[in-house]
């Protein structure tokens, strides 16, 4: 797990200074070796800043082929990669290090760019072929490694952080377009980012670039069956073994390192059910690190601590407070480069630097599994409202009701309002609107009258939702499936990449030189997830069916029978007079506030007047607004960042 540089100009050399403070740029991501690479003239340049997991010895990077025609820096974790290197060898090809890295390039002679079908794994990389001029560039399936690109002048710059693409040179500078778009899905388009003219090279996709030319191009999609298509239902204990089968084998490619491996644990499903897995496949305790939150409601390290009991695992709480949340929100927010709309990512952050401290550098955790198994209460609504083929009919009408009751008692903010405009166009292209999407326009409806007239009036008008689908192959994906399967999918192209992988995994993790490995999303598995009814993923009110079933035998009763409680660090506000709440209100009066160009200081100072009186889920429903601004004034500092171009 690492972080590399890119580099390809048209015409003028590229500085090698230049390259190398791009590279420093990623130490974080790779503090055991930084080496790079210039091509003979200049023009062509590879960095890359080293997390040694595999090949402790000789696998730094770039790393050749025999000839030397080829060259690559991977960031990322290659799975099964001995039973690939030995059918290359047979092949004739031969290797120069025992990196799992190394296939890369003996892959490509092979394949090409379709070398990405034989990766099993989360990477991303970016490999200089000599003799066809071309640099190929590439993300894992679901985003779970990240790359952007730019280009500036006459060069083409790639790296796996913005801020490694400013530290080349490229301008930093805020897109209005991709804020105006997370306030409405709490995220950019899919390969866009907050920054102007800074894109990503999107999940499941490579570029190819030349001299004069960049495309991007899709080589996997999730590709869920159409109902009609759907296979005859088996027993629901064949799903649970094939399931069981396939999480086992992910999860035992994962425990492979040359470094110990251990675990982040809460009290969920997801990754107790990994950590009783995994167990279950190593002679010696594993090490569970588990957040502990000093507000209960929040804190779920009594329930982490007895299935670790349980499943005879080491360990470890790390408390964290609200006043380190304070302290620590500033650098989350520059190793996230995105806003932050709860501070569950700077308790990621704290997390991943105790892990660190306790001399560990690789981590199994759970994310994934609420995307490829329907386990967000979004979900379960959308089954409830669409999907009820295989489903028990007077279980569903009893959980609808459970659902009406729960919304009168919170006044509405669980089910989302079915006839917010901002829906209209959702369900004309889908005819029907998800529920994530439907609460995400409610949101974005009070966010919108926080903007400043000018940014306002500027983007009056703009269906936020069309765009959204627009950049999607709507017909190839998501006519004729399943509604629950079509949420997962749009969940995917947003949520996934951009918020879970990200804010909570990736960036956070190697903030702290700290490798995430996702046993859930495993391509093997979702492939195989993907083509389960809907009443395997979610059963009645059960979220995750199949995995709770397929995991029984490892888990605590407490935890199989717990409903899915999203990861949530405790709101700024809910404690008033607290540091963190303190900071939000210092910050949102002070001139850095003052100074975005997309916000109204007025209306913002009269809603934090407004907070000391509202009651407490009024008052923690604007959390993600007041957070979300906050994290404005960290970027706009940190970068440096100027007012987009006109």
């Amino acid at each position: 797990m690492c972080g590399f540089v890119a580099l390809l100009s048209k015409e003028a050399p590229i500085s090698p200074d230049v390259l190398a403070g791009a590279t420093r740029a990623l130490h974080h991501r790779g503090p055991d070796a930084q080496r790079y690479w210039l091509r003979g003239d200049g023009r062509v340049g590879l960095g890359h800043a080293r997390l040694s997991i595999i090949d402790l010895s000789t696998g730094d990077q770039p790393l050749t082929n025999e000839d030397e025609s080829l060259r690559v820096v991977v960031n990322g974790e290659l799975y099964d990669f001995q039973r690939i290197r030995r059918e290359l060898e047979e092949r004739g090809h031969r290797f120069r290090t025992r990196s799992d890295s190394e296939i890369v390039l003996h892959l490509y002679e092979e394949y090409g760019p379709q070398c990405l079908h034989h990766l099993r794994g989360e990477f991303s990389l970016a490999l200089w072929d000599e003799r066809n001029r071309l640099l190929f560039v590439a993300r894992d399936r679901f985003g779970i490694k990240p790359l952007f690109y730019a280009r500036h002048g006459d060069t083409l710059y790639f790296a796996s952080e913005a801020k490694a693409l400013f530290a080349a040179g490229v301008p930093a500078r805020w897109d209005h377009e991709s804020v105006f778009q997370f306030h409405h899905l709490l995220n950019p388009l899919q390969d866009r980012t907050l920054f102007e003219g800074i894109h990503q090279i999107p999940p499941g996709h490579y570029g190819l670039a030349t001299e004069g030319q960049f495309q991007v191009l899709k080589y996997w999609d999730f590709d869920y069956p159409a109902e009609e298509a759907q296979a005859a239902p088996q027993e629901t204990e064949t799903y649970v073994e094939r399931f069981r089968t396939a999480l086992d084998e992910a999860i035992r490619l994962r425990l492979h390192a040359d470094v110990p491996v251990g675990l982040y644990l809460s009290g969920g499903l997801d990754s107790c059910a990994v950590l009783g897995l995994a167990q279950r496949q190593c002679s010696k305790p594993i090490h569970a690190f588990t957040l502990g939150f000093d507000r209960p409601e929040y804190d779920e390290s009594s329930i982490a601590e007895e299935m670790a009991k349980k499943a005879g695992a080491s360990f470890t709480p790390i408390p964290v407070r609200q006043e380190d949340l304070a302290d620590h929100f500033a650098d989350a927010v520059w190793h996230g480069e995105s806003f932050l709309i709860n501070a569950n990512s700077v308790a990621k952050f704290m997390l991943s630097r105790a892990v660190r401290k306790a001399g560990y550098k690789v981590v199994l955790t759970g994310e994934g599994s609420d995307e490829v198994l329907a386990g967000y209460p979004h979900f379960r609504r959308d089954m409830l409202l669409y999907n009820k083929r295989g489903q028990d009919p007077a279980a569903l009408e009893r959980a609808l009701e459970d659902l009406r009751a729960a919304n009168q008692v919170s006044r509405g903010t669980l089910l989302p309002d079915a006839n917010n405009p901002e829906n209209a166009s959702i369900s004309r292209v889908l005819g029907f609107v998800p529920s994530f999407l439907a609460s995400f326009s409610n949101i974005a409806t009070h966010g919108r009258g926080l903007f400043s007239q000018q940014f306002a009036a500027h983007f009056a008008g703009r269906d936020a939702y069309r765009l959204f689908l627009g950049g999607l192959d709507v017909r190839g994906q998501l006519t004729g499936r399943a509604p629950v399967n079509q949420s997962l999918y749009l969940w995917s192209k947003c949520g996934l990449p951009n918020y879970v992988l990200s804010l909570l995994g990736d960036r956070m993790e190697m903030a702290n030189s700290i490798e995430g490995r996702l046993p859930f999303l495993d391509h093997h598995l979702v492939e195989l997830a993907r083509t389960f009814p809907i009443s395997q993923k979610i059963r009645g009110t059960t979220e995750k069916y199949v995995l709770r079933e397929a995991a029984k035998p490892v888990l605590t009763d407490a935890v199989y029978r717990r409903q899915k409680h999203p990861f949530m660090a405790p709101p700024s506000t809910l404690s008033q007079g607290s540091r963190f709440y303190e900071l939000v209100q210092d910050t949102l009066r002070g001139p850095a506030f003052r100074a975005l160009p997309f916000y109204d200081p007025q209306k913002f100072l009269a809603l934090l007047d407004r907070l000391p009186g509202m009651d407490l889920p009024t008052r923690n429903a604007m959390d993600p607004i007041l957070l979300s601004a906050l994290s404005a004034c960290v970027l706009q500092q940190r970068f440096g960042l100027q007012p987009q171009t006109t």
